[in-house]
């Protein structure tokens, strides 16, 4: 693992139970400008079990398909068992639940 995924799963680490941040806002925090893609390539790349990768959403606060390897809708359902709303539409409320990066 590179030093640059390595900041990021430090980011990521941070991200308490019942709250989520988006891939563009991981890129901020680790001052990678236009980096949300390369948070995405992490976060599927990611084999270490103490980075909570299901906390990460997108910036509109849905979830990945990619995260569900147990049954559809896995990375909701560890979600909401942390806390986490989600809107009547199935995205997660981010007034509610955005991780202020602090």
């Amino acid at each position: 693992m590179g030093d640059l995924y390595k900041r990021i799963y430090d980011t990521v680490r941070k991200i308490p139970r019942g709250k989520v941040a988006y891939y563009g806002q991981i890129a901020w925090l680790c001052d990678l400008p236009v980096g949300a893609r390369v948070v995405g390539y992490a976060m599927a790349a990611c084999r270490e079990p103490d980075v909570p990768c299901h906390r990460v959403v997108d910036k509109q606060g849905r979830t990945k398909t990619a995260f569900d390897v147990i049954e559809p809708g896995f990375q909701r359902t560890v979600l909401e068992s942390e806390g986490v709303v989600f809107l009547p539409d199935g995205r997660v409320d981010l007034e509610r639940s955005l991780w202020n990066g602090k």
